[in-house]
């Protein structure tokens, strides 16, 4: 894709990213997965660690993605994400109503190896996942909501939002979980983020309105 790489902020330690939905945030296998956050932030700074990723974000999500820019602001920002002293919130647009305006979702569930990267609810063998939500706005009979989820499963949020024993309502353009195609815009982006930064110790916060 040919959408340019915004940097919201970078220093000596760390990088903020615009990711743009439809970009890989790492590099997959083989020659035609390379594009991705991290080769387009190389390019700008080729000093960055062999592994500068700290989280990802779904291919087709859009928003804030952290990288570190040294070794040790990598051990120091992945840490924080394994103990959940990061907060990340999410806004997304649902395909349809919800009636409660607040909530929290915990289901465990797992990878279906014959279908991935599909994940599907398995309260025996999954990994817990955990969701706080809260109803921003309604209109048109399609749902404005903002995620805030505690735990950083794959597909978390989408198969939270989808499920039946979720919200029960996609959200729109997901071509995995709902009614979307491939190749559509999937309105789920990442809005917010807090963590202490790794150079001074001090509370970083960044916050970046979705293009929807």
């Amino acid at each position: 894709m040919s959408v340019k790489l915004h940097v919201i902020h970078h220093d000596d330690h760390i990088l903020v990213i615009n990711k743009p939905g439809g970009l890989l945030s790492i590099p997959g296998k083989g020659p035609e997965k390379q594009d991705c956050v991290v080769a387009r932030a190389r390019s700008f700074f080729p000093d960055l660690p062999a592994q500068p990723a700290v989280h990802r974000l779904d291919l087709h999500t859009s928003g804030i993605m952290l990288l570190a820019r040294t070794k040790h602001a990598h051990r120091h920002l992945v840490s924080q994400f394994q103990y959940r002293k990061v907060v990340k919130r999410y806004i997304a647009i649902l395909d349809g109503s919800l009636a409660a305006e607040a909530g929290s979702i915990e289901l465990a569930f797992r990878l279906d190896p014959e279908n991935r990267p599909y994940q599907v609810l398995d309260p025996l063998n999954g990994k817990s996942g955990i969701t706080l939500w809260h109803k921003l706005s309604e209109q048109n009979g399609r749902t404005r909501i903002e995620f805030t989820p505690l735990t950083g499963r794959t597909h978390q949020l989408r198969l939270h939002a989808a499920h039946d024993q979720g919200l029960g309502v996609p959200i729109v353009g997901d071509f995995l979980y709902g009614n979307g195609e491939d190749g559509d815009r999937m309105l789920l982006h990442s809005a917010f983020i807090s963590f202490t930064h790794p150079g001074s110790s001090q509370t970083c916060e960044f916050t970046l309105e979705p293009p929807f």
